[in-house]
């Protein structure tokens, strides 16, 4: 087998349906739409999520694929304009037409405009702010649980516990009862239990703008339980004739998420490495 001409080499999907989606956006780019979750995928995880940052890659990467394709997106659970701030977006010559989809979708951030679009909070989220700290020491929340209040929505965080994993596992159903009475429904992550809204997730986020942008293909990377709606909308416009690649950056903790995958990556280190690849081949 000859070397590749291409400084990046692009890894293949290991199935048919990705390898079709891979093709169909290398095919025509300018009616693809490349959609990509930031913490985990863009971003390594933290025990403080305050920290997080893109990898250092990431910016260069897609400031070279944006021009190439009709989107990139950024879809994420955090507020907008958080995930642009530690993002690092704004104000970057190429990604002009960047679109950061915040709050699975109830935010919105134009690059174009540099604004963020955001509705007012839900009645439940601001009651279960209030509620939340009494909740959680009457039900004897481990010592290093911690409340990130994410404007939208508020999540409960117990990777900085002793026993996270034990500490998610306790609080997961009192958390499911407390959403429940407040109209929320409840999200589990990589040791994160979140607090949200019905009717917001990175799927209908998704299925939305690539309607919103008339996309031919589209590809998706995620790394978390709350990406699975987005992986589900893609196989939903696979099965409408619409090609797409689904893209896991890999991670033990979520494996639903790597069984449903066309292309397994070993993290966001990985992940911009690939977007490098094909901004490279486009």
């Amino acid at each position: 087998m000859g070397s590749s001409p291409y400084a990046h080499p692009l890894p293949s999907p290991s199935t048919p349906a990705g390898r079709d989606g891979l093709a169909a956006l290398i095919a025509r780019p300018g009616r693809a739409v490349v959609a990509l979750d930031f913490d985990g995928t863009l971003a390594e995880i933290v025990a403080d999520p305050e920290q997080a940052r893109a990898h250092p890659g990431a910016v260069p990467a897609l400031a070279r694929l944006a021009p190439e394709v009709a989107s990139v997106s950024v879809v994420t659970g955090r507020p907008a304009g958080v995930a642009v701030r530690y993002g690092g977006f704004a104000g970057v010559p190429g990604l002009d037409h960047l679109v950061v989809l915040g709050h699975y979708g109830a935010e919105r951030w134009d690059a174009v405009t540099g604004t963020v679009h955001t509705p007012a909070p839900h009645p439940g989220v601001t009651a279960v702010r209030a509620e939340l700290p009494g909740f959680l020491d009457s039900v004897g929340a481990w010592h290093g649980t911690w409340i990130e209040e994410k404007g939208q929505a508020v999540a409960v965080h117990t990777r900085r516990t002793a026993e996270p994993k034990a500490a998610f596992e306790a609080l997961r159903d009192p958390l499911a009862a407390l959403a429940e009475r407040h109209g929320l429904v409840l999200e589990p992550g990589r040791m994160v239990l979140e607090l949200r809204p019905p009717g917001m997730d990175k799927g209908v986020a998704l299925a939305e703008y690539v309607r919103e942008t008339g996309a031919e293909s589209v590809l998706y990377a995620g790394d978390d339980l709350g990406d699975l709606p987005a992986f589900a909308a893609v196989e939903k416009l696979r099965s409408d004739g619409v090609p797409g690649l689904l893209v896991c950056s890999g991670s033990t903790e979520v494996t639903e998420l790597a069984d449903r995958a066309d292309l397994l990556l070993p993290g966001p280190a990985a992940v911009v490495r690939f977007l490098a690849a094909l901004a490279e081949r486009l």
